[in-house]
């Protein structure tokens, strides 16, 4: 089984429609002493995937189909595209991981509004008592970060390690505890390159970005405050008695757990329930 010879069939064709990227076509009739295979027959012109096309540099070999004319010739196909990775690589665990982006809103607690024209006042959601909303929620602006790459092997270390995890340093323009990686997924692929099998993991990552972070935005109100290191019932005073009674409500909290003074709105407390990760270190940059 072997090729005795081959030659290109002409004309070569080529396409371009506008607002899409041009394709290509070149043909190879090939003489076989007997049925041969179609790799052997590909490996004897020379062709291989991402080779570029002989005049359009910037086409890249991605497809080749052979077809048996008859027990002694085959048609070879080479179709040429422009890749949509910039680093093409015929080995699948040699190409560049690919990003994504998308964006969405989020549900997040509503804790504080803007007064007046522009974004400059913020000042906490409360009622004209001073007391404060409490379930409320309003939409964030979201950025979805999704990474697909080939791995050898699933990570599965580093999947447990981040997962759920948010990022210890600025990240992608984000500060600290910003981007959240929302899991890691892998699938099993197979290709056949130049005749040799290779098998490896399609890993698909994703990354969530929320400007408030993703740490815990807590008022800090409750129903008992601290006075000289005891808790006590929060307490208000009754309008027919003028006495303390038990607050119908959460009251507003100092650092050290006393009661703010009337008319003063809720500190926030930030908690980050979240564990870090050095997510430069794990996912890298985008090209960009």
């Amino acid at each position: 089984m072997a090729v005795i010879g081959f030659r290109e069939i002409l004309p070569r064709t080529f396409s371009h429609k506008f607002g899409e990227s041009p394709t290509a076509e070149i043909k190879f009739a090939v003489t076989v002493d007997e049925p041969t295979p179609t790799q052997a027959i590909i490996s004897a012109i020379g062709i291989f995937h991402g080779a570029p096309h002989p005049e359009f540099g910037y086409l890249r070999m991605l497809d080749a189909q052979v077809t048996e004319t008859d027990r002694h010739h085959a048609e070879v196909t080479y179709k040429y595209e422009v890749p949509q990775q910039e680093d093409l690589d015929p080995n699948p665990l040699a190409r560049p991981d690919v990003w994504s982006f998308s964006t969405g809103g989020a549900q997040v607690p509503a804790l504080v509004y803007y007064d007046g024209a522009g974004n400059a006042n913020k000042k906490p959601l409360q009622n004209t008592a001073f007391d404060f909303f409490e379930g409320l929620t309003t939409l964030e602006a979201e950025v979805r970060a999704s990474i697909s790459g080939n791995r050898a092997d699933f990570p599965l270390a580093d999947a447990t390690a981040v997962t759920n995890g948010v990022n210890d340093a600025t990240y992608l323009g984000g500060a600290k505890h910003t981007w959240l990686c929302a899991g890691i997924s892998g699938q099993q692929a197979t290709e056949v390159v130049n005749d040799e099998e290779i098998r490896y993991w399609q890993i698909t990552v994703e990354l969530v970005y929320r400007r408030s972070g993703h740490n815990l935005l807590l008022p800090n109100v409750g129903w008992n405050y601290l006075e000289g290191g005891q808790k006590k019932r929060a307490w208000v005073l009754d309008p027919e008695s003028n006495e303390k009674v038990a607050s119908g409500a959460p009251v507003a909290l100092e650092a050290n757990g006393n009661i703010k003074a009337a008319g003063q709105g809720p500190d926030i407390l930030e908690r980050r329930v979240y564990p870090e990760a050095a997510f430069s270190l794990y996912f890298g940059q985008p090209p960009f």
